[in-house]
């Protein structure tokens, strides 16, 4: 499975704009946003805005940095497989 990031903004309402789409074999299956200053300890930490498919989680997780989302993100989609 390849995973590829695109670098976007989002408008979240808050100060975190900073995202990135997931695409796993060209399927959009996540949108990932950097946390801003105003998130205190997890700032500059990814959270899953929007998991599609496998990638839907009851609660969505906050992860240290993009390595770790991509390797939670292929772990949801190994699940579904």
């Amino acid at each position: 499975m390849i995973l590829s990031l695109q670098p976007v903004q989002v408008a979240t309402k808050s100060d975190d704009a900073e995202s990135q789409l997931v695409f796993a074999d060209g399927f959009l299956v996540a949108v990932l946003v950097r946390l801003s200053e105003q998130h205190g300890a997890d700032a500059g930490k990814w959270f899953l805005e929007a998991g599609f498919g496998p990638v839907d989680p009851i609660y969505p997780p906050v992860l240290t940095d993009l390595a770790a989302a991509r390797v939670w993100i292929l772990r949801q989609l190994a699940k579904d497989t």
